[in-house]
């Protein structure tokens, strides 16, 4: 996956790294709206702070949107929607840079109304680090490649929708099946694809 050229401020050319995965997912309503309109309203702030935390404009490729039913956690709990990005980072995969990003992935979430109150509770905005190339960590404020990613259908659904968009298989970490496989052998209700034209996605 190529990297954007332009280095912010200085100009130089961006030595490209290792591919990263976010997830995204939100069940609550903001003051912004449904979470349609708190994933819209999400997009660009974490467009600005991956540039932030990269240091040069990175490419990202979006998958669309998808509804998909919750899994765990309390009964009766709102659909999902959920999304994924793929950033092509011009970082070498370090532990301290992933503990970063995922240090204002969560401040970002607290802007946008999360509240960690239960276990795989309903949440207005959710962003996971999926993984960043081939970097393992297993830590408890960081394990990578996130537990589980695998065999969830609302993270490997909009993964592979982007698979589909880019024209080639994802850079999945080592030793992960093919994306469609994953799919096919999830257990999770399938997610279905959001058609309809979204302003601002």
């Amino acid at each position: 996956m190529a990297v954007v050229a332009t280095a912010a401020m200085s100009g130089k050319r961006a030595e490209p790294g290792a591919a990263l995965a976010i997830g995204l997912g939100a069940n609550l309503p903001t003051p912004l709206g449904d979470p349609c309109n708190t994933l819209v309203a999400a997009r660009p702030a974490l467009c600005q702070l991956i540039e932030s935390w990269a240091g040069v404009v990175c490419e990202l490729c979006w998958s669309p949107l998808f509804r998909t039913a919750p899994v765990g956690g309390p009964p009766d709990q709102p659909d999902y929607l959920n999304a994924a990005v793929l950033v092509a980072a011009p970082l070498q995969p370090s532990v301290a840079k992933a503990r970063e990003l995922l240090a204002a992935l969560h401040q970002l979430e607290l802007r946008f109304g999360r509240e960690r109150l239960e276990r795989w509770g309903p949440r207005t905005l959710d962003l996971d680090l999926l993984w960043w190339g081939e970097l393992y960590c297993d830590r408890p404020e960081l394990q990578l490649p996130h537990p589980r990613w695998h065999q969830r259908g609302f993270v490997v659904a909009p993964l592979l929708a982007i698979e589909h968009r880019w024209g080639a298989a994802l850079p999945v970490p080592a030793g992960f099946a093919p994306l469609e496989e994953l799919l096919a052998a999830s257990e999770d209700a399938p997610p279905q694809q959001i058609t309809t034209a979204l302003l601002g996605w």
